[in-house]
């Protein structure tokens, strides 16, 4: 805004050349258009408008001289537009009318309609300009929720290039790899989601929306992760955020960024004059020069003036009301009782005004005090001046000065000697003396201030000039001169020299003082000066006097006469009513050159002043004081005007009358001097409230519909000044909101709830019950004496914070006329008919919200505008006020706004699903199933989203959001029919599908066994017997054909050496590449991997081949069926009992064709000491120990179950277990035997023992022969150890083993014993003893080792054994004579014993 302070020559260069441009730009193509017209039309004023000169000539309704003059003066290019008449036929500089073609026609109108715009606008911007220089009325909130910045289409792709950058370590944030993926994820779900970019497109997606649902993104995921010791999860969570932010903001520096939105907040919460006056420009789109043409001409930095202005506007439209009574020109209400209350309402508001003006203080900070006025409540201003209540007396004029005095130095001081000591005293009579500091003669200088108040408008100030008296008896000092002055507020402020009243005996006669005396002008003071005045009751004498105007209250002016030295004035004339103008000079009166005078009713006063400018000021501050309509037009402009090219002011007209020439010279006067009263200010208001919602929706804030509070703040001025209804300034509100919101603009619902609650209780009146209804929502009254409304009692308790502070917003917005304190009971035609259409169209607005509710507030954003668009719709559905609209109706409409919902969301859903297919393209069965999946998780994800972001807002009809997922799902399950149709027969592909499925809805209490959910399991069920059917039957033939070709090798890894067994007439079910958020963990059994189970023994030897593919089988298809989580309890309980009854059943036959084959394969054995026990033997006890071990999970029943089939085949595995030990014992036993029947050869007194010992007593006689016995022990002796070796290495169950070991060892001491027995009465041949010995020795000693216990070995048979062999060892001692050679029983305990 260019300063009014400026220089005139500067800015008036600056005018000239601006308008100049534009003049010359739109004239010339004015001129080539316009056809030959007489400029006494409305057609040439319009068309010369395109000038300044040209408006200006319209504008004052001159003759076309006078326009064709103000054209020229304003650059000469108007005049084209607007030739000057002359007589007869001047020949026109355009095509006559027939020759102008419909094309030049349609652009003329064009011109002619932008001119027209332009004025208005120009006139809208000088009320808007006076409601921002003089505010009465309203104030700038300062409670308004803070808007936040918006982001941009290009911000948005900066964002995605940051966030990528990120994602491909582009960047020097640090992060963890749980932070990565959640960040792939919002950048994925959010960041790249089309719904983001048109809510970005709306104007409705802020910064600080994009970081709340980041924020409520990873909440979940940092609720999940495992808790570490001495990191909280809050940390973690304000850690991700800092790194969120920082990648969000890039490059940029932080410091930078925040001191710049620091900037913007307080830019949003508070605007500076300057600041307003510049947004309304850009709003109105005025020029910088025509704002300082206008600010300078309505002299808006004069709060005087503005005060008057509004004081005259007041009493425009008060006489407005009195002639729409007299006249009867009535709007059309809906009921004709209205008309009276009509008029009432239109003074009350007024009165209203006039009481928020009167509140204004005249000086601020001022000591006076206001004078109240008092006033009926329907009283008219003109009413108000009544002498009999309102009569001023002397003393309620009360003013107070403040005085400065600087005595700078003093000439002419020469009878002094240098040295002498001088000062000045001063002083105001009637209060205090000061002196200056001391001086000596040759240098009498000061530059000393004394501040001084008074309440004399004229008062005296002395100031003396002493020496210091140097005799011994002087008592005081000497005076040498003195000076009296009597300064007023108009006297120069500079300092000045004055001669002095020297004393008697002072010999200096030509003292001079120089002196500054400056006298400040009170507030209440509006003007000063001496006047030469005659009235009827005062100033009866025609007489100068000096004269103060005073304002004792912003409706009550005096003029009043003061004398010196007194404080009250000496007469007054209380201005109300009185009317000033200019007047001709007054014959017989002498004194005084330029006449005013102030008429009213029986009472003339005349004033003369001295010059021209005194008298243009004098009249213009009284006539800011009558408050008269007449505006007084000096003489001076008078003769301009009249004047023929007449462009240079007069030298003594004040400043402010230059401001008004100019501005008349460029055509602004029209807009200046009209009288508001005759405008239509509903429509005027209407144009400035659309152009500022487009002018707040285009700018850098994300303010869903709300207004600035600077834009507030002017638009409840421009209301409650010009009187403009409240219902009508909403109901266009709305409709511009409306709008806006129709083409894809985000509006808050809250917003549009407050302005039709405004509305709706204006039409359906002001009832107790309504303002009852209305006290949940909003606790100020409205300006209408209304509250909004609340939709529902149960919303009001559940109101947030946010929603008070969007309260607050309305509290300000909604309220154009906060201290009306009753409400408006008219109801126009009109505004009822306008209400009726918006509601209607705010009614298909809202129910086209909710089904789109997905893409209008995606992600749930704006936070809780989808809650407060349920609310809007409920309080629209009303019928009126009072009476809250059945639930059942709601409920209805809601239901059909989901349902439509669930189709369109479902119809955008497939379209995205099928982005990627190629048209043309034969679609395979496999290649349906895959997108039916893709789909399948994308329904999920969407029904996952309106949970997490909608679902609060639709916490009252959350039974219609479990109608609208079934609904929605059943539109899938048409086409997840159609896929599975066309799959081929006995195929399991779909499997996942089912398992995706079934996995979210069993996990959702409302869809859990809803109808989707028993649809899907109706189709699947079917397929699972089918499929449980033919794996039953395939691993029955397994193990038939497994066990006939088993080789009993132990399997150590099972891809080498497993059998890949092919299952006939199966495809089992292969598990597609799914989201790895979906755990299915579905095994996938063709490829025969390794279950987990079966980790930890392969490290070992174990069973065979078909028994581990077996149990793998029966493992997998177990957990295969369990995983499947089947909802049904009845039908999962049939399944599982099935699936254990089939694993009782293979393993039993598993177990009887391991025991045929364990005894199959001990008949082909060696019975020889020879004898080693093979792997396969030791595979087939393995077999049975995972038997065991795979029973116990594969067979059990959960839940109580009787355990009966685990107990069934624990008992035939013990069984077969005990059978298995007894054969093998027995091939043991008959082994030993076989070594007892050799040494049987040798029992005393058969033939051949006698031949046996001759034999080999001859021969050693010769040869060193071998001992005899000894290689049957030996042998035997390392068969035992083998074979224990053997068992103990590849058998896994040590159970087994003991058994096994204690079952051989007392079989083999029983045999021994009963062969020893049948031996008692025979001696033992000496290599029988020697024999035995070895072997029960070495036999005791190895079943030791083995862990055999000590009660087992030291049995009784065992000591049978033992004695009788000591008794053989004692007797073939002595008959041998050391025949044992080394071999004995005792060594063998004392062998033992150190092993021991």
């Amino acid at each position: 805004m260019l300063d009014p302070s400026s220089s005139e020559e500067e800015s008036d260069e600056i005018v000239e050349e601006e308008s100049g441009k534009e003049v010359l730009g739109s004239a010339a193509s004015g001129a080539r258009l316009s056809p030959s017209r007489t400029s006494e039309g409305s057609g040439g004023g319009g068309g010369a408008g395109l000038g300044g000169g040209g408006g200006a000539g319209a504008g004052a309704g001159v003759g076309a001289g006078g326009g064709g003059g103000s054209g020229a003066s304003s650059g000469g290019g108007a005049g084209g537009l607007q030739p000057s008449s002359r007589a007869g036929g001047g020949r026109p500089s355009s095509p006559s009318p027939s020759v102008v073609s419909e094309k030049e026609k349609e652009e003329l109108e064009r011109l002619q309609k932008e001119e027209e715009e332009r004025k208005k606008r120009l006139q809208l911007y000088v009320f808007v300009m006076r409601c921002i220089a003089y505010p009465f009325n309203a104030k700038q909130p300062t409670d308004m929720a803070r808007r936040q910045q918006k982001i941009s289409k290009q911000q948005l792709q900066t964002v995605k290039d940051r966030f990528q950058a990120f994602l491909n370590g582009e960047t020097q944030i640090v992060a963890d790899e749980a932070f990565m993926n959640a960040v792939q994820s919002y950048y994925e779900v959010f960041l790249k989601s089309d719904r983001v970019a048109r809510m970005v497109q709306s104007g409705g997606c802020s910064a600080n929306d994009s970081r709340e649902v980041f924020k409520k993104h990873i909440e979940k995921r940092v609720r999940s992760l495992p808790e570490i010791d001495g990191l909280s999860k809050e940390t973690v969570l304000s850690s991700w955020m800092a790194k969120f932010d920082a990648i969000y903001r890039g490059e940029e520096d932080p410091r930078k960024q925040q001191a710049r939105m620091t900037a913007s907040a307080a830019s949003e919460l508070i605007l500076s004059k300057e600041q307003l006056y510049e947004m309304f420009q850009n709003i109105l789109g005025i020029k910088k020069f025509e704002h300082q043409l206008l600010y300078n001409a309505c002299q808006l930095d004069n709060p005087d003036e503005q005060a008057a202005q509004i004081r005259r506007e007041l009493d425009g439209r008060l006489q407005m009301a009195d002639q729409i009574a007299r006249e009867r020109k009535f709007p059309k209400f809906v009921s004709k009782e209205m008309e009276n209350m009509y008029i009432e309402e239109l003074k009350s508001s007024v009165n209203l005004l006039m009481a928020n003006l009167e509140s204004m203080p005249v000086s601020k900070g001022g000591e006076f005090k206001l004078q109240k006025l008092k006033r009926s409540h329907n009283a008219s201003i003109i009413d108000m001046g009544e002498e009999s209540e309102n009569q001023l007396s002397k003393s309620d004029v009360v003013l107070s000065f403040s005085l400065e005095v600087v005595i700078m130095e003093v000439q002419g001081l020469k009878s002094l000697a240098p040295n002498r000591i001088v000062y000045c005293t001063m002083e105001v009579e009637g209060g205090e003396k000061l002196q200056t500091d001391q001086a000596e003669a040759s240098k009498p200088t000061w530059g000393t201030q004394g501040d001084f108040s008074t309440t004399h408008a004229l008062p005296a100030v002395k100031v003396k000039l002493f020496t210091e008296s140097t005799g011994v008896l002087a008592l005081e000092d000497k005076e040498l001169g003195r000076v009296i002055l009597h300064p007023t507020p108009n006297s120069p402020k500079q300092s000045e020299w004055h001669k002095m009243t020297v004393s008697k005996n002072c010999p200096d006669q030509d003292l001079k003082i120089k002196l500054a005396v400056r006298m400040d002008k009170p507030q209440n003071m509006k003007h000063s000066g001496y006047l030469w005045a005659i009235g009827k009751n005062v100033w009866k004498r025609w007489k100068k006097r000096f004269f103060v105007l005073v304002q004792v209250s912003q409706y009550t002016f005096a003029m009043c006469s003061y004398r010196e030295k007194k404080a009250e004035p000496q007469e007054l004339l209380q201005l109300d009513g009185y009317t000033v103008d200019y007047t001709d000079p007054q014959p017989g009166l002498e004194g005084g050159r330029a006449f005013f005078n102030a008429v009213k009713e029986g009472d003339t006063v005349i004033f003369a002043s001295d010059d021209e400018q005194d008298r243009i000021l004098w009249v213009q501050a009284m006539y800011r004081a009558t408050g008269q309509s007449h505006k007084p037009v000096p003489p001076t402009q008078v003769q301009k005007l009249n004047a023929k090219g007449g462009t240079v002011p007069q030298l003594d007209a004040p400043i402010s009358q230059f401001y008004a020439d100019r501005a008349q010279k460029h055509g602004m006067d029209e807009f200046i001097s009209s009288n508001p009263c005759n405008f239509d200010h509903a429509s005027l208001f209407e144009m400035v409230q659309r152009l500022t919602l487009d002018h707040r929706l285009n700018d850098s804030y994300s303010c869903l519909g709300w207004f600035s509070p600077g834009q507030v703040f002017v638009l409840d001025e421009y209301c409650a000044r010009n009187g403009v209804r409240g219902c009508h300034r909403h109901l266009c509100y709305l409709r511009d909101l409306l709008e806006r919101a129709e083409n894809g603009a985000m509006i808050d619902p809250t917003l549009l709830h407050y302005s039709f609650a405004f509305c709706a209780s204006h039409v359906h009146g002001n009832s107790q019950q309504m303002h009852a209804y209305l006290s949940g929502l909003l606790p100020h009254t409205d300006p209408e004496g209304s509250k909004t409304p609340s939709p529902s009692e149960p919303e009001a308790k559940k109101d947030t914070k946010k929603e008070s502070k969007k309260r607050k917003d309305y509290k300000t917005q909604a309220n154009p006329e906060p201290k009306r304190p009753d409400g408006i009971g008219t109801v126009t035609v009109e505004e009822k008919e306008r209400f009726e259409e918006i509601k209607e169209r705010l009614r298909v607005l809202l129910e086209n919200q909710i089904t789109h509710f997905r893409y209008c507030f995606p992600f749930g954003r704006p936070e809780g505008a989808l809650k407060a668009t349920l609310s809007l719709l409920e309080r629209v559905l009303m019928k009126d006020i009072v009476t809250p609209v059945p639930q059942e109706e709601v409920k209805t409409v809601i239901r059909k706004c989901l349902e439509q919902a669930a189709l369109v969301n479902y119809s955008r859903l497939s379209e995205y699903a099928k982005i990627e297919e190629n048209v043309g393209r034969l679609i395979t069965p496999a290649k349906k199933l895959e997108d039916t999946i893709r789909l399948a998780e994308l329904v999920i994800e969407v029904l996952q989203q309106n949970e997490e972001h909608h679902a609060e807002a639709f916490a009252w009809w959350s039974d219609l959001m479990v109608e609208h997922a079934e609904t929605f799902l059943s539109l899938f399950a048409v086409d997840m029919d159609a896929a599975l149709e066309v799959q081929p027969p006995d195929t399991w592909d779909s499997f996942p599908l089912f398992q995706l499925l079934n996995d979210f809805l069993r996990t959702d209490y409302n869809l859990c066994n809803g109808k989707f959910h028993k649809h899907l399991q109706d189709l699947f069920a079917p397929l699972v017997v089918r499929y449980v059917d033919l794996m039953e039957s395939s691993i029955a033939q397994s193990i038939h054909r497994g066990f006939e070709r088993e080789s009993w090798e132990p399997v150590k890894s099972l891809t080498s050496n497993l059998p890949n067994v092919n299952l006939p007439n199966v495809n089992l079910p292969k598990v597609p590449n799914l989201p790895v958020n979906i755990p299915l963990g579905i095994p996938q059994m063709p490829t025969f991997s390794a279950p987990s189970w079966m980790a930890a023994i392969y490290d070992a030897d174990n069973g065979s081949g078909t028994s581990e593919d077996l149990f793998w089988k029966l493992d997998a298809l177990q957990t295969f069926i369990r995983d499947l989580h089947w909802p049904e309890e009845e039908f999962g309980k049939h399944l599982e009992q099935r699936l254990k009854l089939m694993a009782s059943d293979m393993i039993e036959s598993c177990v009887k064709r391991t025991r045929i084959a364990f005894e199959v394969k001990l008949q082909k054995t060696s019975r020889s000491t020879d004898f080693r026990v093979p792997q396969s033997i030791c595979t087939m006890f393995n077999v049975m120990v995972d038997a065991k071990a795979q029973s116990t999970k594969l067979c059990s029943m959960e839940m109580g179950q009787e355990h009966q089939y685990h107990s069934k085949i624990d008992e035939l595995i013990e069984e077969t277990v005990k059978e298995m030990i007894t054969l093998l014992v027995a091939k043991f036993v008959t082994i030993l035997e076989g070594v007892l029947a050799k040494l049987s050869r040798y029992d005393e007194g058969t033939l051949f023992s006698s031949f046996l010992s001759f034999t080999v007593k001859a021969a050693s006689k010769y040869v060193d022969v071998p001992k005899p016995g000894m290689d049957v022990a030996d042998a035997y002796v390392t068969f035992v150890r083998h074979s224990q070796d053997v068992l103990r290495d590849k058998v896994n169950e040590e159970m087994y083993i003991e058994r096994l070991f204690d079952q051989w060892y007392n079989s083999s001491m029983n045999v021994i014993c009963t062969w020893l027995t049948d031996r008692m009465d025979l001696q033992l041949h000496i290599y029988q003893l020697k024999t035995l010995i070895r072997m029960v020795k070495k036999t005791y000693r190895d079943f030791r080792l083995q862990g055999v216990l000590d009660s087992t070995l030291n049995s009784k048979t065992y000591e049978t054994i033992r004695n009788r062999l000591t008794v053989e060892e004692a007797t073939a001692s002595v008959s041998e004579g050391g025949g044992l050679q080394g071999i004995s029983m005792k060594d063998s305990d004392e062998e033992d014993e150190e092993d021991d």
